[in-house]
């Protein structure tokens, strides 16, 4: 069962249940990820599908951040739950050391030498990391390293 199908099945399962939170999370998702599909005309893979999952992650964690510091706890308790539900459907997070011996190997792969070498180094790290690291803590990690 791909990615998709699992959304489907999560979404009727909570309909059946009567949890409302949880349906309507997924139907945010779900709904997202329809929205590329006709976008784009394409069949999202598991792939696309994470990064649909990650770029909503990142828009409810700035919005969290928003909500706080306007103090609507209610609206950030929302996004947070959200938040959760998104999180179920990523692949398992790697390890900082893990993360950072994948860097090792894309930098002397590509044979970076320095700082003007970042956006290619990043280009190989994004399409093996994608869903399973942070790519902006992946990032400031290539360019340390590249800086020395």
């Amino acid at each position: 069962m791909n990615l998709k199908q699992q959304i489907t099945e999560d979404m009727k399962a909570a309909m059946r249940a009567g949890d409302t939170k949880r349906r309507d999370a997924i139907r945010l998702l779900r709904a997202a990820i329809k929205q590329r599909e006709i976008d784009e005309r394409i069949e999202l893979d598991d792939v696309a599908v994470i990064a649909v999952i990650e770029k909503m992650l990142k828009q409810r964690k700035d919005s969290i951040a928003q909500y706080e510091a306007a103090r609507r706890d209610d609206l950030a308790d929302t996004e947070k739950y959200e938040v959760s539900v998104l999180q179920a459907y990523m692949p398992e997070a790697l390890s900082d050391t893990e993360v950072e011996g994948i860097i090792g190997k894309a930098i002397s792969a590509v044979g970076a030498k320095g700082q003007q070498d970042m956006g290619r180094v990043m280009g190989v790290l994004k399409s093996e990391l994608a869903g399973r690291a942070d790519m902006s803590k992946v990032s400031a990690l290539v360019r340390a390293k590249l800086a020395t």
